[in-house]
């Protein structure tokens, strides 16, 4: 059982969130988002004593589900197929390919995946990866007479690039300053050695990493990021150098702006400090990632995690990402490079944490804007909605598929539209199953989550 410390400062937000819910429980649906204010307060940190870190594989555009996780079964991909027209992969091209999970799904669903991601099929054949089965952004269970009748609540722009990047990340549309991945760290940085190797992106700001109080340290493929003209010396002088860092650092006076700046600049050359020694002291990792963006990026993950000892970690969250999924036009063509370079670069990022040990104990899972339309638009797919997604890591359940396999009918109960695909599954529902594993405890999932109780079901049941 783990225990739970709530200082003074935890009650008296505590209190606020129980007085926040209730004035915003009489907010209905026509504030969606209202439950979102109600865990500004800090919630109770929690312990841990092993070590465990998830990895967000986010791919950006709006990657097209109808052609990653292709329905196999002779029913389903003869609809599949009056929808897809040109774009649907031939059924006898995927029979190497085909999935086969420990369980059979009902009423004979099959699935199967394209050549392209033959590495992540390996993986799933071995027990090391799931599938989750038409996943995205809602609000509570919703069926398509509820969403044509607006009669509940729904995702707050829908089909929109940068909103439901950030209702991924955070279950807010554009303009949000937290993320559930950052509000996850928020619960154990504490715990962490040092707090700032809690959130890690190696793509740049993403608000999946923000969180109340952790703040995501952002690093490059090759390491962490130096501020240039305070190394050893500047334009040739070691005291150019020295001037450069005091003015940078200093805190003269007492506006907070400055006393900000300086702390954040010195918390940041701290951490280059750290971090690089950190990663110089760790053994060398003799797995072979390739040599793409999204390699890099979890070659560098894969890095940080072998020095989590030097650094004191227990936790970590990490995001990587890859761009060029809006397949409006030449999906056939663009669309298996992409998921060529996911596949190669999550299987040897999985081979790595089986070389260092920690195959059990780190996780990592795709995730992108929206899945796209079933009917063709010619060459390509437009913005859709419900996608399918991996879940890839010795304690996932794996050679499985978790969530409804849906019904590729045109106009039929899980098409909104085009092929748009009503989700079955909850992003919420994902990020709590997620949190649960990293040891987030019942009395906190909402801090992490916090409309996770509009779903009956809270874990999905993805790890044994």
């Amino acid at each position: 059982m783990k225990k739970t410390h709530i200082t003074n400062a935890g009650l008296a937000s505590r209190r606020e969130f129980l007085k926040r819910s209730s004035a915003l429980s009489v907010a209905g649906a026509a504030a969606p988002w209202a439950l979102n204010l109600a865990v500004i307060g800090e919630a109770s940190a929690q312990t841990a004593n092993d070590y465990k870190a998830m990895v967000c594989v986010f791919m950006y555009g709006g990657n097209d589900n109808g052609n990653t996780v292709v329905p196999y079964d002779a029913a389903s991909h003869a609809e599949y197929s009056a929808q897809r027209l040109a774009l649907a992969l031939p059924r006898d091209a995927l029979a190497s390919t085909l999935l086969a999970p420990a369980t059979p799904l009902a009423g004979g669903r099959q699935f199967a995946v394209p050549s392209s991601l033959l590495p992540l099929k390996t993986l799933f054949d071995s027990g090391k990866m799931a599938v989750l089965l038409n996943v995205g952004p809602i609000i509570q269970p919703t069926t398509k007479a509820q969403y044509s009748a607006a009669s509940v609540p729904l995702p707050p722009k829908l089909f929109s690039h940068n909103d439901q990047q950030s209702v991924w990340q955070s279950s807010q549309p554009e303009g949000s300053i937290t993320g559930w991945g950052g509000r996850i760290g928020d619960l154990f940085a504490s715990g962490n050695g040092n707090a700032t190797f809690t959130a890690i992106s190696v793509a740049g700001n993403a608000v999946y990493l923000s969180g109340n109080q952790a703040v995501q340290y952002q690093v490059s493929g090759n390491g962490s990021i130096t501020i240039g003209g305070i190394g050893s010396t500047l334009f040739g002088s070691a005291a150019a150098a020295q001037a450069m860092r005091q003015v940078i650092t200093q805190s003269a006076g007492a506006h907070v702006m400055n006393q900000a700046y300086a702390s954040i600049t010195q918390r940041s050359i701290d951490a280059d400090v750290t971090l690089r020694g950190a990663l110089a002291a760790a053994p060398a990792l003799a797995t072979l990632f390739p040599a793409t963006g999204l390699g890099s990026q979890l070659r560098m993950v894969a890095r940080t995690i072998s020095a989590r000892a030097t650094l004191g970690a227990r936790r970590q969250v990490f995001f990587v990402s890859i761009g060029g999924f809006d397949a409006h036009d030449d999906l056939l063509v663009n669309q298996p490079a992409l998921l060529t370079q996911v596949a190669d670069a999550m299987a040897a990022f999985y081979q790595a944490t089986v070389e260092m040990g920690v195959a059990q104990q780190v996780t990592s899972f795709t995730a992108s804007d929206f899945g796209r339309t079933l009917a063709s638009n010619g060459d390509g797919s437009d913005h859709g909605w419900g996608s399918h997604h991996f879940v890839v890591g010795g304690a996932v359940r794996g050679q499985s598929f978790v969530g409804a396999a849906p019904d590729f009918t045109r106009n039929g109960p899980d098409d909104v539209g085009q092929g748009r695909l009503l989700p079955t599954t909850g992003v919420d529902q994902l990020a709590a199953t997620l949190a649960t594993w990293m040891g987030v405890g019942s009395g906190n999932l909402v801090s992490v989550v916090p409309g996770i109780d509009n779903f009956t079901t809270k874990d999905l049941g993805l790890f044994v």
